[in-house]
């Protein structure tokens, strides 16, 4: 990679449109450090060059004419479970996928803000597991230290922001896929309400625990992106009220109450806390009192709610094998997924399904006593290249449940979490903490990173350069 590092997502808009930079010359720029940065980080499935060069000229003529949107020529990119007019979107399987025709509307989005997507971000076979790595396309390595993961789903979003190809990324979370890669890459990872960007052409992705969310170097930059990207089609199945969350950067959150919650929700596999993932979050923790918020340890009544989780997880996993091209070439364990989704898609689907409101309406009235959670994002720090992809379906499964227990209940109930980073672990390797809320509480979370953020200033460290 070269020593030349992507300027923010909103420093970028700002130079845009003061003229100080052209869109075409950010835009050659990024692409240089994409391609740079391949051997090692192995980012992007697809590299837009000609595309993203001709919307940069293209942007040009609208800034030099006086037009102003809100990422007029900011280069960005998006993660390949995304629909991008004249790409394929293969979401980490092999295969021949045709090009789709249409944007999706997300990334409508994001060129009606005039964005310019450079290309597609690396991400696991459909989305399934905490390492990007896969037969496909190889594996996305982590900035901070190649040899480990950057974690998944969203691992080559990540990778890509982490290291400073690009200001900002799209990613989806459906059990932390994009808190998880956020935290292991020192990253603000943002997972917003269910349905506040836009997942059509899937209207329900993962019987709707899956939801779009951002991924950039400052709380500012992560919320510009959220605002562009927000919003919904016409037949979406969740279509929350609109908000806008860049406003809330800066904004005195006021005191708050802050529930430190390190206990893993229960599952059917044993979790254990790293010690100094607990110090970290600990550490964090001590810095929200600092600031002046109370903070008490307790834990959400969460329950059982795997129960709720995983028949919606496989059944959303069986819904997408049965439309690829060639199920032969997927991995074993997804192929196992999918079995396991078409037995559970009937009744147990339907009580998953309904057990949601209880459980919202259960841990709702945990934030009668509190107003933000303070949780672990994950359990460990992020594993080695290579460590859960060799293993098989079961193993597999217990693995990423020990390292990542924390992140997928808020999948479960479609409410905001905000990763943040929480210091390092082991030799340098990053670590992060959830900041997590009840439906629709994304400005008043966005407020309280931002407020961290001045304090720990977090994103003035970059990755090492790689040797050579």
């Amino acid at each position: 990679m070269t020593p030349d590092r992507s300027p923010g997502l909103a420093e970028s808009a700002r130079a845009l449109a003061a003229g100080e930079v052209t869109s075409r010359t950010l835009v050659e720029r990024t692409l240089a450090r994409i391609e740079a940065g391949r051997p090692v980080l192995n980012a992007f499935r697809i590299v837009r060059a000609e595309a993203a060069l001709a919307e940069a000229d293209a942007a040009d003529r609208e800034l030099a004419a006086g037009g102003r949107r809100p990422l007029l020529g900011v280069p960005v990119a998006v993660k390949d479970d995304t629909d991008v007019a004249g790409e394929p979107t293969a979401f980490g399987c092999a295969g021949d996928f045709p090009p789709v025709t249409e944007d999706g509307e997300a990334v409508r989005r994001l060129r009606a803000a005039g964005a310019v997507i450079v290309g597609k971000t690396n991400t696991c076979e459909l989305g399934q597991w905490p390492f990007t790595e896969g037969r496909a396309f190889g594996d996305t390595r982590n900035p901070w230290h190649p040899g480990h993961t950057p974690g998944g789903s969203s691992g080559g979003s990540a990778a890509a922001v982490a290291a400073g190809l690009v200001p900002a990324a799209l990613g989806s979370d459906g059990a932390g896929s994009v808190r998880i890669p956020a935290a292991w890459t020192r990253l603000i990872g943002i997972k917003p309400q269910r349905g506040r960007i836009s997942t059509w052409p899937r209207p329900d992705p993962f019987q709707g625990i899956t939801v779009n969310g951002t991924l950039a170097r400052t709380v500012a930059d992560a919320a510009l992106l959220l605002d562009a990207a927000s919003g919904s089609h016409a037949r979406d199945v969740h279509r929350p009220p609109s908000l806008t969350v860049a406003d809330a950067v800066g904004r005195d959150p006021g005191r708050l109450r802050v529930a430190l919650s390190l206990k893993p929700p229960f599952t059917a596999v044993p979790a254990r806390l790293h010690p100094q993932i607990r110090a970290r979050v600990t550490e964090l923790a001590g810095q929200l009192a600092a600031l002046g918020h109370e903070v008490t340890e307790d834990d959400p009544p969460y329950g059982q709610i795997g129960l709720a989780f995983v028949p919606r997880a496989t059944a959303g996993i069986a819904e997408l094998v049965a439309e690829a091209p060639d199920p032969a070439l997927l991995d074993p364990r997804t192929r196992g997924a999918a079995r396991l989704g078409r037995l559970l898609g009937g009744a147990p689907l339907r009580a998953a399904r309904r057990a949601e409101v209880a459980l919202q309406r259960r841990i709702g009235a945990f934030f009668r006593s509190y107003d933000v959670i303070l949780a672990p994002t994950t359990a460990e720090p992020p594993p080695r290249i290579g460590a859960l992809y060799g293993l098989g379906g079961a193993a597999t499964d217990r693995a990423m449940i020990g390292a990542c227990p924390y992140a997928w209940p808020w999948n479960v109930l479609g409410w905001p979490g905000v990763n943040v980073p929480a210091g390092f672990a082991g030799d340098g390797l990053p670590v992060g903490a959830q900041l997590l809320g009840p439906a629709g509480s994304e400005p008043l979370l966005v407020s309280l990173a931002a407020q961290l953020e001045a304090e720990l200033r977090w994103h003035e460290r970059w990755p090492p350069e790689p040797a050579g």
